[in-house]
């Protein structure tokens, strides 16, 4: 049976340090294990980032409002899950989306304190830490320079992909369609044909103000 101790140590800021070197971190710091109901907000936009949490087990949703709450996101993803790493340091040092337990979760947090006292110690965990926030810092770049969309199917598909933080599981926008045909610079007209188009072949399902993606891997 997986025990506490290898499920922490399956987290992408652990991998690779020895037993040895993990118990003593676990010697030191004290983590704070919280399980949260489904329903119930963990992180809340815009609260300072002042610790690492990690998800552990179950599920959650986050949730993230454009400006003036045009539109809102809500992605689901599974444990395990490093929540805004990014959000640790910086000149913004709040979180940018909340965060909602889709299932009853588990999660555990370690302060800010402590990471910079002592984690931040071993060369591993220093590495897996500038990894993470590197390669999201690299994939965010390279959406800016991708080929231009001909199509208004392509610039819809893209406007779906480029607002998530995976490009894989459900995914949820609410908006209203002549708000999203104001993001997109088309007619309300041809965003709502383009849509049920997506919505025939299966890859979207469409209700009131809200567009359900089932699976967003199926769009690319």
């Amino acid at each position: 049976m997986e025990t506490m101790f290898d499920t922490l140590l399956q987290l992408p800021l652990f991998q690779g340090l020895c037993h040895e070197d993990f118990t003593s971190i676990l010697d030191k710091v004290k983590l704070h294990f919280i399980k949260h109901k489904a329903g119930e907000t963990i992180i809340k936009s815009g609260n300072p980032c002042t610790q690492l949490c990690f998800l552990l087990k179950g599920e959650i949703s986050i949730v993230t409002n454009a400006k003036e709450n045009i539109y809102t996101v809500i992605e689901q993803i599974e444990a395990p899950y490093l929540i805004e790493p990014q959000s640790l340091f910086g000149m913004n040092t709040n979180y940018a989306s909340s965060y909602v337990a889709h299932t009853e979760v588990h999660t555990v947090c370690i302060s800010k304190a402590f990471v910079l006292s002592d984690l931040f110690r071993y060369d591993i965990f220093r590495l897996n830490y500038m990894n993470i926030v590197s390669n999201r810092a690299q994939n965010l770049y390279s959406r800016l320079w991708d080929e231009p969309t001909l199509d208004l199917k392509s610039k819809i598909i893209r406007f779906f992909l480029s607002h998530c933080e995976k490009p894989q599981g459900e995914k949820t926008f609410k908006v209203k369609m002549d708000d999203l045909a104001r993001c997109l610079d088309d007619t309300r007209l041809n965003i709502s044909k383009t849509l049920n188009e997506l919505q025939d072949n299966g890859l979207i399902e469409l209700h009131r103000k809200e567009i359900l993606i089932p699976d967003a891997q199926k769009l690319l």
